[in-house]
């Protein structure tokens, strides 16, 4: 991380309308981690189209298998992760009752057990950055930044995130937030 910029771990990154014809083009990002060895996201809109238990051969419980299963991004589109929230996690590592986690024996652990408050998100894939990478992209304003809240990462529907934040950012927002996918047929 370049010295006078600080961390974004528990932000939100949002194409701001620069990122046009790339990969990233409409996406929420959760900042899991930023730190001098690079950062590590989860887009939060993109729908796999598929259950977790289509595409993990494992022995889950329903309830796990059931879950939609999300395009973290790009990099290692095999490797699995989840987001688990919960009223009260202690050692949460996202931001305060947010931990992300890689292991499956903890999932199937969180599977099994019981809270009527948990919630869980998997992942196939991630966005990555090099040390320095994420902070030179900030700086050429190719991205938005916006605070994640649970409410964000599990409350709101996908396919609205992008624009519902975008319009709580205010006015000066608005108009990229209800643009076409496809200015050239406005």
């Amino acid at each position: 991380m370049t010295q006078g910029h600080s961390s974004l771990k528990g932000q939100l990154l949002l194409d701001g309308g620069n990122l046009r014809g790339s990969w990233f083009h409409r996406t929420v990002v959760l900042i899991c981690q930023h730190d001098a060895d690079g950062a590590f996201g989860l887009v939060l809109n993109r729908d796999s189209g598929r259950k977790v238990g289509e595409a993990l051969v494992a022995d889950l419980p329903d309830q796990v298998k059931d879950l939609v299963l999300y395009v973290g991004g790009p990099v290692q589109p095999t490797a699995m992760s989840f987001l688990h929230a919960d009223d009260y996690l202690p050692d949460a590592n996202v931001m305060a009752n947010l931990n992300l986690s890689h292991s499956l024996e903890e999932l199937v652990e969180l599977g099994n057990s019981y809270s009527q408050t948990q919630r869980l998100r998997l992942f196939a894939g991630y966005a990555g950055w090099s040390p320095g990478q994420l902070d030179d992209e900030m700086k050429r304003h190719a991205w938005l930044t916006h605070p994640a809240s649970i409410g964000l990462v599990f409350d709101t529907k996908p396919t609205e995130l992008w624009r519902q934040i975008l319009l709580a950012k205010g006015p000066s927002h608005a108009l990229l937030a209800d643009s076409p996918e496809d200015p050239s047929v406005n």
